[in-house]
Order: C-alpha cells, then sequence, then structure tokens
C-alpha cells in the first residue's frame, strides 16, 4: 500500500516532479556536453550533444504510440467477447 500512496503523493505534485524531470534531463545534457570524450564515436549523429538521450526518448515514444495502434487494431477486443 505504500506505492499507492507514493503514487497519489506524486499525481498531487505534478507540477513539482515534472520540473524534477525537466532539470534531471538538462543535468544530463550538459554533462554529456561537457564530461563525454566523442573521440571514437563511430557515427557522425554520435558527435552531438544528447544524442543518445534524443535517440532513447524518441525510440520510447515509437514503442508506447505503436504499441497503443497495435492494440487498438486488433489484440484488444470486447469484454463480453466469450459471453456468445
Amino acid at each position: 500500500m505504500k506505492l499507492v500512496k507514493l503514487i497519489e503523493v506524486l499525481r498531487t505534485r505534478l507540477r513539482t516532479v515534472v520540473r524534477l524531470c525537466l532539470a534531471l534531463l538538462a543535468l544530463l545534457i550538459l554533462s554529456d556536453a561537457l564530461f563525454v570524450n566523442k573521440e571514437h564515436a563511430h557515427t557522425a549523429p554520435e558527435h552531438f550533444p544528447a544524442f543518445w538521450s534524443v535517440f532513447g526518448f524518441v525510440a520510447c515514444a515509437l514503442i508506447v504510440i505503436l504499441s497503443k495502434w497495435f492494440g487498438h487494431a486488433g489484440i484488444m477486443t470486447r469484454e463480453d467477447y466469450y459471453d456468445e
């Protein structure tokens, strides 16, 4: 039940959670730009700061969008499917 309380607290303070996440993202981008050696990058886009962060975010968003589409396209069915 502690997890439910944690989720409720986070939902009531959503603006604070979003700001903390954005601050963490900014710190990660800054640390990537300043401290990561890109001398041995394999491809040209890897030389840009925060490339892997953006790549990971886009990949995650695509997975969510495609799985929702796939689910609505045929996997999900009505609840009374077996009642017929």
